[in-house]
């Protein structure tokens, strides 16, 4: 039997090793990576009878934790919360894993268009989709490659649904680039938790049957993290609001006046010169064109002022505010965020 986030685990790993020798640039496992998930298997372990094939795709998930979790992973109720890079990877393991095939649905919101860049990382996406909502894509991808699965698509800011809609879910996925957003979401599912007070000692106890676990993560470059957090219950967004770094901020009067790397060249282009030049009409910010327009103006600021460092890679990253993203790194953190999804529907 198989997994479908232990195999896109091992699979991000062993795609991160090629990485690391087609470069030469950074240092290998050393000898071997081990890593299981046994504490997602159900206890007591199921009979075989309830693992014993069946004739569908889902054989091989069957096989490892037995029909009653797989059942109970059909029926889920999910909300994803963001179809891009992490987005993408955790629609392909919850279709795989069975998710939603069987009364179950799994909703999908995220407020941004396919651009062009995102085509390396997000894999649902093809360059016909370009200027496509990206929700409306990676559900329509899923539901044509994985038959039976039901994902319903919306694209809408997340505070346009009331509190009642937000009930229906068992789980929620954030993968958020906005800290406020996630904060939002971490307030709504707090404010859906009802509690009950215990007759002996008088305190106020959460109602676990309203509690909806949060599975948040996130990824920059080759580093990532998971977290799962039960609102009222274990310490909640808001109470690790101090691991984030603190968000950088450029005054205008520095990309103007005296500026100090590469970036705030490019700035000068994008945010000072550009309006110069094109008034008010609105650029592109995928038009190669007008990429290459911004990156010749920051090379003649940089080098005014004796600045290396301006490329055509970086210009393109500082002016679309681009996160490195590194779809290995991608897979391995989406899978361990879709193995905890299956733990929290399974109860393991």
């Amino acid at each position: 039997g198989a997994l479908a986030p232990v195999s896109s685990f091992i699979g991000g790993v062993a795609a991160q090793e090629a990485l690391k020798a087609v470069t030469g640039k950074f240092t290998p496992l050393r000898q071997f990576l081990y890593w299981d998930a046994l504490e997602a298997l159900p206890a007591p372990p199921p009979a075989a009878a309830e693992c014993a094939p069946r004739g569908d795709r889902y054989d091989g998930t069957r096989a490892v934790i037995g029909e009653a979790a797989l059942a109970a992973l059909r029926r889920g109720r999910y909300f994803v919360v963001g179809a891009g890079a992490l987005g993408c990877e955790w629609l392909k393991c919850l279709a795989l894993l069975g998710a939603a095939t069987d009364g179950g649905v799994v909703h999908v919101t995220d407020m941004d268009q396919i651009e062009r860049s995102n085509l390396n990382r997000q894999f649902l996406f093809r360059k016909a989709d370009v200027g496509r909502p990206k929700s409306t894509v990676a559900a329509e991808f899923i539901m044509k490659r994985v038959s039976g699965v039901t994902v319903e698509a919306h694209f809408c800011p997340i505070q346009d649904k009331p509190a009642d809609w937000y009930r229906q879910f068992q789980v929620i996925v954030m993968g958020l680039d906005s800290i406020e957003a996630r904060r939002w979401l971490n307030a709504m599912a707090c404010s859906l938790v009802t509690f009950e007070v215990d007759m002996e000692t008088g305190q106020r106890k959460p109602d676990l049957t309203s509690v909806i676990p949060l599975v948040d993560g996130g990824t920059e470059g080759f580093s990532g993290h998971v977290r799962v957090m039960y609102p009222c219950v274990s310490g909640c967004f808001e109470c690790t609001l101090n691991l984030f770094p603190p968000q950088q901020a450029v005054p205008l009067c520095t990309i103007a006046e005296t500026p100090r790397n590469a970036a705030h060249c490019i700035l000068y282009a994008h945010l000072i010169e550009a309006p110069k030049q094109f008034g008010d009409e609105k650029q592109d910010k995928d038009d190669p064109a007008y990429q290459q327009w911004v990156f010749q103006r920051a090379e003649e600021r940089a080098a005014q002022f004796n600045i290396p460092g301006v490329t055509l890679m970086h210009t393109q990253g500082v002016i679309k505010n681009i996160i490195p993203a590194i779809a290995s790194t991608n897979a391995i953190v989406a899978a361990a965020c879709a193995n905890e999804v299956f733990k929290v529907l399974t109860n393991c």
